[in-house]
């Protein structure tokens, strides 16, 4: 009895000792790696979270993002870091498709980072040019089947979410369309408009004022619920495609290793801040919805969309440029 209370001490002792070697105790900023620019969804919801959160966490959080190689040199730089809570990172689905499209990472995307939570996500949607003779996602596909290999899909660019939401909806439907990646958002929007390429699955917020202004018709969104910004547009599941059921999801995590009490502690303040009405607010002015999540649950979601995604890419033949 005696030794066990002696190991139970012990770790306890380890435990505050870790405490007090990180910025939560000590109130020294935190620093949260954005592998993006500024302006991006990534990097607008990190900002959010780090001006909610930061009150109950008791240190100040502080963005730095660190851009190259398509996310690479900011996932770099945070694996590297000290397993300390001083340095976290903004997760979000481009890593989960890197993970099984890139071979040769210079770190272990699977074990380098344990997840602290689910932040928000973001539905994608489904829009066409209006010239196209669908009303309904099914007429779309009688369409594709009709013709195969004569409608195109454009995304921004090879491996992104926008391509492999393609290449999921052509293996889900059984259709041939073809693929036609752009560089950026921008340039598939002006494209689609101008019917070079007839259809694109991307998030709704990147859609919606062209899908207001009816220079594009939207077929579904692909969240598990219909969208307050479009509520006459069914879901995935309602459409007939339960499969498409696709967000773009940014949460944080912090480098593999760092101690659970930072972990569960991070994990609650961020919680409560996201909580708060005006942050929900906020994150729906950018046509995100606040979700979160436990610690437990943020890693095996980021595990399972890692196994989902690399699945499409290995189906899709997908490689790297």
């Amino acid at each position: 009895m005696k030794a066990n209370m002696t190991r139970r001490s012990l770790m306890l002792v380890g435990t505050a000792c870790l405490f007090a070697n990180s910025a939560l105790a000590q109130n020294r900023p935190i620093t949260i790696i954005v592998p993006y620019a500024p302006g991006g969804s990534a990097d607008l919801a990190t900002r959010v979270i780090a001006q909610f959160a930061a009150p109950g966490v008791g240190s100040p959080m502080v963005v730095d993002n660190r851009t190259g190689g398509g996310g690479l040199v900011g996932w770099g730089a945070a694996s590297r870091a000290a397993p300390d809570g001083n340095t976290l990172l903004t997760v979000e689905l481009s890593y989960a498709i890197a993970a099984g499209l890139l071979p040769n990472m210079p770190f272990d995307a699977r074990k380098a980072f344990t997840q602290i939570t689910t932040a928000v996500k973001v539905p994608h949607v489904l829009v066409i040019n209006p010239a196209v003779p669908a009303k309904t996602v099914q007429e779309f596909i009688a369409l594709a089947k009709a013709q195969p290999g004569k409608l195109n899909y454009g995304s921004g660019g090879n491996g992104t979410n926008t391509h492999l939401a393609g290449e999921l909806f052509k293996s889900t439907t059984g259709t041939d369309i073809v693929h036609v990646p752009y560089k950026g958002a921008g340039a598939v929007l002006t494209d689609l408009m101008g019917n070079q390429v007839q259809a694109l699955i991307t998030s709704v917020p990147t859609a919606l004022p062209h899908i207001k202004s009816g220079k594009l018709k939207a077929l579904m969104v692909t969240g598990s619920e219909r969208n307050v910004m479009i509520p006459d547009v069914p879901t995935a599941k309602e459409a007939g495609l339960p499969k498409m059921d696709i967000d773009y999801w940014i949460g944080l995590g912090a480098p593999a290793g760092t101690p659970q009490p930072i972990v569960d502690k991070l994990n609650k303040e961020i919680g409560a801040a996201l909580a708060q009405p005006e942050a929900r607010k906020r994150f729906a002015e950018m046509g995100m919805t606040v979700v979160t999540n436990s610690p437990a649950q943020a890693n095996e979601f980021v595990r399972s969309e890692i196994q989902r995604w690399s699945a499409v890419i290995k189906q899709a033949g997908i490689k790297p440029e």
